[in-house]
């Protein structure tokens, strides 16, 4: 087996701000609320304004899937980001200017978001400038999205020690799928039905207020839960600029050059692809093929959310103290379990059986919560020593690279289908069967991928194991 070439490790175990940092289990919670802060955003942008664009005021899905999978496509725009932070400080500040600066732009798209979809449920003419300030919106909100994500992790890694690091990185996920349990029936208090335009479950103005009132709660969140973790300073740092300067294109050859890494990014692209091909459309579906109201469907995040959070939980804890429970094992049994959800949401749609929905919903919560527990154990193997920042750095770029193709695919697909069918329910049923059927393909390639060892693909043991997260 080829085997990558190493670079000698540097270690850095201090953070610019303290040369002996220490993330204590308050502040870590406290931290961790900021991304309960993006799971609501991201039920505003893929739960609430999807399904009402789509649904309720009839436009294509192809438009709509694209615009919310901008973050998605802008996400590389992160990475320049994050090396811009690690080398300089701006306003004396490394990470805390670039994750504020983005969430800044999140609320302010939020804001202008939900007033012009309020007008347009109004029955305002959609005209150039409406459609304008959407694209605005949405570009404000990737760009964003992009800013933030990635330097508020590093801001996490430079307020832990090395042993901390695993419970901090389980700490933070937790609470964006905390998130995620509790926006969606949050959100559908704040959208009650009590519309009296035409084909509209919610009247215009309670829609606007949601999304300027969830964009307020969301600003106070992310500043509040990360003031005061990073302290000023003027200086830049030294010690990136110490750190071995590689390019892009060499350490994607670094990657492909090993069979296992190889193979690791097929099933690692395929399998965010197909999963995510319901992020989209899963609302719309509830909507059009069964007439759920808004109020309603907007829950759905909390069924799976809540599913995942327990999977996930359970999955560590057993992890823990079962050595025979591995990355992979973890992998295969959370993408069975998403088969068998699309599968169920595939015969709830082409039969037309509304009660097989929230089983559906609760296979899927389960299967995710399993599944992503076992992608960033596999992420973090598939890091060799010396090289595991790349490594991690590349994974990530295609998962969200990956993942914002799968939420566009599942709009692309259900208009093309609709169109040649001209049914609702076999329109949606398509997007899911082509789902579990990816979701096998990534399945397939995932038994052909070695158990982690030390002389094929060398894991960076100050990677913390994700299952240490419970310490």
């Amino acid at each position: 087996m080829d085997q990558p070439n190493l670079a000698p490790k540097t270690s850095q175990n201090t953070s610019p701000n303290d040369s002996t940092p220490n993330l204590s289990l308050p502040r870590n919670v406290k931290i961790g609320f900021f991304h309960f802060g993006s799971g609501l955003a991201d039920i505003i942008a893929t739960g609430i304004w999807n399904r009402v664009m789509i649904s309720d005021l009839g436009f294509a899905a192809t438009p709509i899937g694209l615009l919310v999978a901008l973050r998605y496509f802008l996400a590389p725009l992160g990475v320049w980001a994050g090396r811009i932070s690690d080398r300089h400080s701006v306003l004396g500040y490394r990470r805390l200017f670039w994750v504020w600066s983005g969430r800044l732009m999140m609320v302010l798209s939020i804001v202008m978001l939900g007033l012009v979809t309020a007008d347009l449920a109004r029955g305002v003419p959609v005209d150039a400038l409406r459609w304008a300030t959407i694209i605005v919106s949405l570009l404000m909100f990737s760009l964003g999205t992009a800013f933030s994500g990635g330097t508020f992790l590093a801001l996490v890694y430079d307020r832990s020690a090395l042993s901390q690091r695993g419970r901090a990185v389980g700490i933070v996920w937790t609470f964006l799928l905390l998130g995620y349990a509790v926006g969606g029936p949050l959100f559908g208090i704040m959208l009650p039905s009590n519309g009296t335009t035409a084909g509209i479950d919610f009247a215009p103005d309670t829609l606007q207020a949601l999304f300027i009132g969830a964009a307020l709660l969301m600003g106070v969140i992310w500043f509040f839960s990360l003031l005061g973790e990073e302290k000023r300073s003027a200086s830049a740092v030294a010690e990136a600029e110490s750190q071995p300067k590689t390019t892009l294109v060499g350490d994607l050859k670094l990657a492909w050059n090993n069979r296992q890494t190889r193979l690791f990014f097929w099933y690692l692209a395929l399998s965010m692809l197909f999963a995510f091909s319901q992020d989209l459309i899963l609302e719309p579906f509830a909507g059009d093929v069964f007439g759920m109201e808004a109020r309603v469907t907007t829950r759905f995040s909390g069924y799976w959310g809540s599913m995942a959070i327990i999977g996930s939980l359970i999955v560590l804890y057993l992890s823990r103290r079962y050595q025979w429970m591995t990355n992979k094992r973890l992998n295969i049994w959370g993408v069975v379990v998403l088969v068998a959800a699309f599968a169920v949401f595939a015969l709830s749609s082409l039969a037309q059986i509304r009660g097989l929905v929230t089983p559906g919903l609760i296979l899927l919560g389960v299967g995710l919560g399993v599944w992503e527990i076992g992608t960033l154990g596999m992420m973090m193997q598939m890091s060799p020593a010396g090289r595991a920042g790349t490594f991690l750095g590349f994974w990530s770029l295609v998962v969200t690279l990956a993942r914002g193709a799968g939420v566009s695919a599942g709009g692309v697909v259900r208009d093309i289908v609709l169109q040649i069918s001209s049914s609702l329910s076999i329109s949606y049923g398509a997007v899911f069967v082509i789902g579990a059927l990816g979701l096998a393909a990534s399945l397939w390639v995932l038994t052909h991928i070695a158990e982690q060892k030390a002389d094929e693909v060398i894991a960076d043991p100050e990677t913390p194991v994700l299952a240490g997260a419970l310490d």
